[in-house]
């Protein structure tokens, strides 16, 4: 199990390409729906469609600003160079964006079915674990949410460093004759994959884990530890991952710092460490029943404060059981070690320790973690089915009271029939176990296809889903349901009553109904709630205009674009505000700036030609 290069037929190789196709056709066909999706309104907002950065394409001005900027609390500039690359290619038609993350997720499948298969030489389990990975309901976050685009293109520069790491290690230990009398065999292998994985963390942080998982996959498959363990053995591995590990403690420390600016990241005052182990301890627990058993799946599970003592207790238990029994098999039974801490490890960057945003959990997080557990079904459940079938054996000839000396031939010709009865059995098992992933996705896909479906099946499967009405409220609001809009922001302020965003949008919905003085006082609120959120200042400064107070409004526009310098329709607004004043030339400056971060904003175009024509630049005003 430990070579990574299996002697294989040209009828393998054959067998192998023919089982790529038909994972990637399946794939393709099961998520072809994403096609007709919407952007939704969480995240694909701030990510694409009202981003002005973004929506320029691909220029010279965007791509710096993809790897300068910490905009969203994320610091991940080929992730923003792919939504660039898509923007340019596609605009804004949401259905060319999603089939990027597709192809994605397909590659990704192929990759890791290629990886497991050199490095395993197992074909068939490989086979297993690839299409688990790519039909399993709980990727269909990570698929059909175009903001998740980090999600699927980090994961291929994960698996591209597990193939230059295997290849590294092959070329280490068999040399080719060409490079046999070289020392340090396989480096640039070696090399592309530190690149692979510096790439990888520039596209989406969670990939810290990764040097500890190259660790493990030295233990199995590749079987480069020397057992029993020794130090001086041992240390040479743990030196090759040094650098793997600098760039693991320079991301950590990158994406603290952007996180923290942008307030992303909960203090200890606001939710104490307890309560974040508490969360950790159900969570693992709750990842492991949703992999297993898929359902009630939703865009955001909130967070919850008050866990029940028996059931953080009950989590804490099984865990440590699970931890005790894998620990006691390791030297046996290694996939069975090497998938659950796979699992475990993979996990803990977003596990809660360190919280960011309000979700208690979410299935994207398991598009890496899941593979160890998938790894740990295909090589043990088998092992396990044949350890079965070896005990049961015996006890035929004492049934059948054969005589000892037909026990032995009679043995081994039970044996076989059984080997073969179980390989029936599993492979029956693989097709339901699959084919139930197949279904699931397909269901579980339905309600991605627009923000109302995903919101409104949020809120039926979680209780008290803040977030889920805020949100299904902006979407009701965007297809002209201001009525349904109003009552669902509603229903998130009687959940979480310091909601700013919600207590934001329902001001900007009063607002445009004329309640001029109850918008104003939510608007107030979301200010108090969070002083730094400019979109409320923004709203308040638009509400002051219906009403105005030209004077006020000002005020208010310039406290969001001092929160947000980003905030390319608040520069416009308050030139608007400031012409009406008749202050002309400071509006142009303010429509000037508006541009300068959206170069494609037409109402800064058309503010901005007004503005030249009222001065008498008539050139200038028809280009504008």
């Amino acid at each position: 199990m430990g070579c990574l290069t299996p002697k294989t037929s040209l009828t393998d190789r054959g067998l192998a390409c023919l089982i790529c196709l038909i994972l990637a056709l399946i794939t393709l066909v099961v998520y072809w729906p994403v096609k007709n999706f919407e952007f939704n309104n969480y995240d694909d907002a701030q990510y694409l469609t009202q981003n002005p950065r973004v929506q320029q394409g691909i220029t010279a001005q965007a791509v710096g600003w993809a790897f300068t900027s910490g905009y969203a609390s994320n610091w991940h500039p080929l992730t923003w160079l792919s939504h660039l690359l898509d923007v340019q290619l596609f605009g804004f038609n949401a259905g060319g964006h999603h089939f990027t993350n597709l192809l994605f997720h397909v590659a990704n499948t192929l990759l890791l079915f290629w990886v497991l298969r050199r490095c395993t030489g197992s074909l068939w389990r490989s086979a297993f674990v690839a299409a688990l990975f790519a039909w399993h309901p709980l990727h269909v976050e990570s698929v059909a949410w175009v903001a998740e685009r980090k999600d699927v293109l980090s994961t291929c520069f994960w698996l591209l460093t597990m193939l230059a790491y295997g290849t590294y290690v092959e070329e280490s230990r068999n040399p080719s004759p060409l490079n046999s009398q070289t020392p340090g065999a396989g480096l640039n292998h070696y090399l592309l994959a530190l690149v692979c994985f510096a790439l990888g963390l520039l596209s989406k942080p969670m990939l810290v884990s990764l040097p500890l998982i190259l660790l493990l996959l030295d233990y199995w498959p590749l079987r480069r530890f020397p057992l029993p363990f020794s130090m001086s053995d041992t240390l040479p591995l743990l030196l090759e991952k040094i650098p793997f590990f600098l760039l693991t403690a320079a991301s950590c420390v990158v994406t603290f710092l952007v996180q923290k600016k942008g307030e992303a990241v909960q203090s200890l005052e606001n939710l104490p460490l307890g309560d974040r182990f508490a969360n950790a301890l159900v969570s693992y627990v709750r990842y492991l029943g949703k992999l297993f058993w898929p359902t009630d799946l939703a865009v955001l599970y909130p967070y919850s404060r008050h866990f029940q003592l028996v059931e953080v207790l009950t989590a804490a238990l099984l865990l440590l059981v699970i931890c005790v029994v894998v620990g006691r098999l390791a030297r046996t039974h290694p996939p069975l070690l090497v998938g659950w801490l796979w699992f475990v490890i993979t996990l803990v960057p977003v596990i809660g320790l360190v919280q960011v945003g309000g979700q208690a959990l979410a299935d994207r997080y398991t598009y890496i973690p899941s593979i160890g557990l998938f790894l740990l079904v295909a090589w043990e459940v088998p092992r396990l089915f044949n350890a079965g079938c070896r005990k049961f054996v015996p006890y035929l000839s004492v049934l059948t009271r054969q005589s000892p000396a037909l026990e032995t031939s009679a043995g081994r010709r039970t044996d076989c029939a059984m080997t073969r009865q179980f390989r029936i059995i599993l492979l029956i098992s693989a097709a339901v176990i699959l084919s139930a992933c197949l279904l699931t996705t397909a269901h579980q896909l339905r309600y991605w296809q627009n923000s109302v479906a995903l919101f409104t099946r949020a809120i039926q499967v979680t209780k008290t889903n803040a977030v889920a009405e805020c949100n299904l409220g902006l979407a009701h609001a965007a297809q002209g349901r201001t009525n349904e809009a109003i009552l669902h922001e509603r229903a998130a302020l009687q959940v979480d009553p310091n909601y700013a965003e919600a207590e934001s949008n329902l001001g900007m919905l009063l607002g445009g109904q004329g309640k001029h003085e109850e918008a104003i006082l939510h608007l107030l609120a979301a200010i108090k709630s969070r002083p730094r959120f400019d979109q409320s200042y923004y709203n308040l400064a638009l509400v002051y205009l219906q009403q105005g107070r030209v004077e006020d409004a000002i005020g208010q526009f310039r406290s969001a674009v001092r929160i947000n310098p980003q905030h390319d329709k608040a520069f416009v607004n308050l030139g608007i505000a400031l012409a009406q004043q008749g202050h002309l030339d400071e509006a142009i400056r303010q429509y000037r700036q508006a541009l300068a971060i959206a170069p494609n904003n037409p109402y800064a175009h058309n503010a901005l030609g007004r503005a030249l024509e009222a001065g008498n630049n008539l050139t200038e005003a028809v280009t504008h």
